[in-house]
């Protein structure tokens, strides 16, 4: 059972819990046919999207896909591996065209009566400058010749300051949401597999996908079947990707 404790009003679970959790995560390629319930899917999603994110403009959004004939639909579409017959299909998408609706509903959605000065500003002025790159990225081009000049007298944030870069930018936070929901799923003794394996061209045909938003995974969710994982656990030796200075 997950332990809490309370330290300067911030509650956390314990390491040991954290990392059976995690441990206990694998990609499942086998799902037995029984539903995912919507209040689960509703709960993992409110978990997945406590995720942090770049000046908290959530750049994401999720569709949930539950009904058997468009599950059906999308099996060839994922080239037909296995775990695209999962029960349950969550569409996760990065959206580098929602930064200026997101800069209003931080205001909206403040939580407090009163809105800092600070965040007002921000959010009014120079958050809307920042992100925006202008028609065809012609704004970005502006800022970086912009930034080069700035940045020889101090340090910048330099980027995004083109539509590659704002893609980038979206796809950086949408990913940690999307780790989060893989995690919930486990939390509810729901398994999930990461698909990047399918085929963005015939997704869109199935699918309505914004045109501007980004499918950075096929999410599939379900309770885990027989011969489900494939491989034994692999990880590089810590040492190869880490540096301490």
């Amino acid at each position: 059972m997950t332990s809490f404790s309370t330290d300067d009003s911030i509650a956390h679970a314990s390491p040991a819990a954290l990392r059976a959790l995690i441990e206990s995560r694998r990609s499942v390629r086998r799902f037995t046919a029984e539903p995912v319930p919507d209040e689960v899917v509703r709960d993992c999603l409110e978990m997945a999207v406590l995720a942090p994110s770049s000046c908290n403009l959530q750049p994401w959004s999720f569709q949930v896909i539950r009904d058997p004939a468009l599950l059906k639909r999308l099996v060839p579409v994922c080239m037909g591996q296995n775990a695209a017959k999962a029960p349950l299909l969550i569409a996760v998408l990065a959206r580098p065209d929602t930064w200026r609706e997101a800069c209003a509903n931080i205001l909206e959605y403040w939580p407090q009566e009163k809105i800092p000065e600070i965040t007002r500003a921000f959010y009014t002025g120079k958050a809307l400058f920042q992100y925006n790159q202008g028609p065809l990225g012609l704004l970005g081009l502006f800022k970086r010749q912009l930034v080069r000049l700035v940045g020889l007298r101090k340090a910048l944030m330099r980027k995004p300051n083109s539509q590659a870069e704002m893609r980038v930018w979206a796809v950086k936070s949408t990913a940690l949401a999307a780790s989060n929901l893989m995690l919930a799923f486990q939390s509810h003794g729901y398994t999930s597999c990461p698909m990047e394996g399918f085929d963005e061209v015939r997704l869109r045909k199935v699918l309505d996908i914004p045109r501007q938003a980004i499918p950075i995974m096929l999410l599939a969710v379900g309770r885990q079947g027989e011969r489900a994982i494939y491989n034994p656990r692999l990880r590089f030796p810590l040492e190869q990707h880490v540096t301490w200075l």
